[in-house]
C-alpha cells in the first residue's frame, strides 16, 4: 500500500492509549519497517542494548538496524547512496552535536543533490538526532541548530513536540522523497500524550494551534511548545500558541493569520538567537503583516553563548514556564518584555 493512503490532518485525540514520546518513536520505526521493506535504520549504536536511548528497542526486523563505525562523514555518504540506490535510510546520529562532523556530507551532498540533477532523484533519506540539555553535558553536547539546518536548501526540518506527533512525523518523513533532518528533544521523551496504535502520517509543513487565544500569537517549536502551553494553561492566559512542527516547510498562513487577529507576536526558540528560526518568524511576518502589529514582536531564547557544565547554571540557562508566562504577561499589558 502507498505511504500517500495513510495521510492523517486531524489534531491529536484527546483520549485512548496513552504512550510517551520515546515509545510513539520506536512505533513509528518499527510500524516503517514493517509497512517497507526498504526501510532500514544505520548510525552509530543504533544498534546496542540501550536502543538510543529506549527509542530503538524490540523491532519487529532487528536484521535491518545496522550499527556503524564512529565517522560520521563516510556514514552519513553511505546512507546517501543507499537512499539514491532506491532504500529509505533512517540515519541516526545520538546527538546532534555528532552530526556537525558530517555537515560536509548533509550540506554539500545530501541537501544538493536533488537541485544539482534537476529534482530529477529521490533522496528518502530520514536523519535523526537528540537535541537539547542533558544533565550537566556541557557546551558541547547540548546543543540545538534547528535553525542552522533549516537555513540550508533542500532540507527538510522537523521537531516534533508531543508523542502523536512524533509517531505521524517520523512516519511522515519516512514516506518523504526528499532528506529530513529530525530532531527530538531529550526532554521530552518521557512525556505521554494520546497516540493511535494504527498507522499515520501527518503533513510536513502543516502547524498545529495548541491554544486558542485572542490577544497574543506565541510560536513555539519542541520543548519550547510544551513550556508555553503550561505557562498559558497555569496562568490562564489569552494567548493562541502555534506549533509549527516543521520549520522547514514554515506554515506562514497559519501565523501569520493568527498575527492580523491578535496584533500581537512572540517567539520562543530555543536555540541560539542570532540569526535562528525566531528571527525568521519575526522578519516574515513584519512582511507580510507589519500593520497588523499592536506593538514590536519579541523574542526569546538562549543567551547567546554556548552551555555551561553546571547543573545549576543549565538549568537557568532554559527559560522556564514561569518565566515564559512572566514575558507573555508583560507584553498583554504593553509592559517590558523581561529577557
Amino acid at each position: 500500500m502507498p505511504w500517500s493512503k495513510f495521510d492523517c490532518t486531524y489534531t491529536a485525540p484527546t483520549g485512548g492509549r496513552q504512550i510517551t514520546y520515546c515509545d510513539a518513536l520506536r512505533e513509528a520505526t518499527d510500524q516503517a519497517m514493517v509497512h517497507d521493506p526498504r526501510v532500514f535504520a544505520i548510525g552509530l549504536d543504533a544498534d546496542d542494548r540501550f536502543g538510543v536511548f529506549g527509542s530503538m528497542r524490540d523491532l519487529t526486523h532487528k536484521e535491518r538496524v545496522l550499527g556503524t563505525p564512529i565517522s560520521e562523514n563516510a556514514m552519513t555518504g553511505v546512507a546517501l547512496g543507499a537512499a539514491l540506490s532506491g532504500l529509505r535510510p533512517i540515519h541516526i546520529h545520538l546527538r546532534v552535536d555528532f552530526m556537525l562532523t558530517a555537515m560536509d556530507q548533509i550540506v554539500n551532498y545530501v541537501a544538493k543533490w536533488q537541485d544539482m540533477f534537476g529534482r530529477q532523484g529521490k533522496v528518502p533519506l530520514v536523519i535523526r538526532a537528540i537535541v537539547g540539555r542533558g544533565w550537566g553535558c556541557g557546551a558541547q553536547h547540548s546543543q540545538t541548530l534547528h535553525g542552522w539546518f533549516a537555513h540550508i536548501p533542500g532540507l527538510k526540518v522537523v521537531t516534533p513536540s508531543t508523542p502523536y506527533d512524533a509517531k505521524g512525523l517520523l512516519l511522515a518523513s519516512v514516506a518523504d522523497d526528499s532528506p529530513v533532518v529530525f530532531l527530538e528533544h531529550r526532554w521530552l521523551y518521557k512525556n505521554t500524550g494520546a497516540v493511535p496504535q494504527e498507522l499515520y502520517t501527518l503533513p510536513l509543513g502543516k502547524a498545529n494551534v495548541l491554544h486558542r487565544g485572542d490577544r497574543l500569537t506565541v510560536v513555539a517549536n519542541s520543548l519550547a511548545a510544551m513550556h508555553a502551553l503550561t505557562a498559558i494553561e497555569q496562568h490562564d492566559l489569552d494567548v493562541e500558541l502555534i506549533d509549527p512542527r516543521t520549520i522547514k516547510p514554515l506554515d506562514l498562513d497559519t501565523i501569520t493569520a493568527s498575527v492580523q487577529r491578535t496584533g500581537r507576536l512572540m517567539v520562543v526558540d530555543y536555540d541560539f538567537p542570532f540569526g535562528g528560526f525566531g528571527a525568521e518568524v519575526v522578519a516574515a511576518v513584519t512582511e507580510r503583516a507589519f500593520d497588523s502589529l499592536r506593538q514590536p514582536p519579541v523574542r526569546l531564547g538562549f543567551p547567546d553563548r554556548g552551555m555551561p557544565s553546571s547543573g545549576v547554571l543549565e538549568r537557568a540557562y532554559y527559560p522556564t514556564p514561569d518565566r515564559l508566562a512572566q514575558a507573555m504577561t508583560a507584553m498583554l499589558l504593553g509592559e517590558v518584555v523581561p529577557s
